[in-house]
């Protein structure tokens, strides 16, 4: 008797996180579509038209933005069943892989009818923007919801079998409830929770029980198509990291720039 495995067809999607610096702002360079909202520079691997999966990208980049790429690293491989959300689950199984790309210009606007736009970082993350002290939206909304949620021992226990840490713990860390600080550079733990927990706008499209309501969930900050909120956040812990022991910020700067 032989037993033939079913093979999964799988997908391997690369998807760019660039990022510049504009009136001192962070801005990420989005990909506009009329069907799907705002997303980043994407396209899936072909290894019969692209030699590398970073000449790949950089095409992919330059196509649908016009801009040629400098500095270019890989991020994280993702490859969760269910953040790219299909008609159906027979699709191919998307292997995600995310990059950071830094450049000094914002040379796209955003004036709503390009298809590609510079925006604030914190438009998708208003909990991440610390510069004017902490962010109301944590104590508002964020704090009171996940301190609900993960005082949910019923549903805990059906998946504390997948967690190290219970739901209270990874709150804590991420959050900097006392006594944990808080961390920069936990954007991506932030990020998880409130998907996790079902706060933000990706979850209801995946289909995530106990989510919000769309209405209620677009006060966490602006969806993106597919895992690339997701894919910014991993960027945007990468660079604050980065920026404590490099000085990658010479690639965000222009040429002539002032410390004061």
């Amino acid at each position: 008797m032989t037993d033939r495995l079913t093979e999964t067809p799988i997908e391997i999607g690369l998807a760019a996180a660039v990022v510049a610096v504009t009136r001192g702002q962070p801005q990420i360079l989005v990909a506009r579509s009329d069907s799907d909202g705002d997303g980043l520079p994407y396209g899936n691997f072909d290894p019969l038209a692209h030699r590398t999966l970073e000449i790949a990208l950089r095409d992919f980049v330059t196509a649908q933005t016009g801009l040629s790429l400098g500095y270019v690293e890989q991020l994280y491989t993702f490859a969760d069943r269910g953040r790219h959300t299909r008609p159906d689950d027979r699709a191919p199984h998307v292997v995600s892989i995310g990059y950071l790309a830094l450049t000094r210009i914002a040379t796209h606007g955003d004036d709503g009818a390009d298809p590609a736009a510079f925006r604030s970082w914190y438009s998708y993350f208003p909990w991440e923007d610390w510069r004017d002290g902490r962010p109301a939206i944590l104590d508002r909304e964020i704090v009171p919801r996940l301190s609900a949620w993960a005082s949910d021992h019923k549903a805990e226990r059906l998946d504390s079998h997948q967690r190290a840490l219970s739901r209270f713990e990874r709150f804590r860390l991420a959050f900097g409830i006392d006594p944990s600080p808080w961390d920069e550079e936990k954007v991506l733990d932030r990020y998880e929770l409130l998907y996790e927990a079902g706060l933000v706008f990706e979850a209801i499209r995946d289909g995530r029980p106990g989510s919000l309501d769309e209405t209620m969930a677009r006060r966490f900050g602006l969806p993106m198509r597919h895992d690339h909120r997701r894919i910014l956040a991993t960027a945007m812990g990468r660079l604050r990291a980065k920026l404590k022991y490099r000085p990658v910020v010479f690639e965000l700067m222009a040429p002539d720039f002032t410390l004061t």
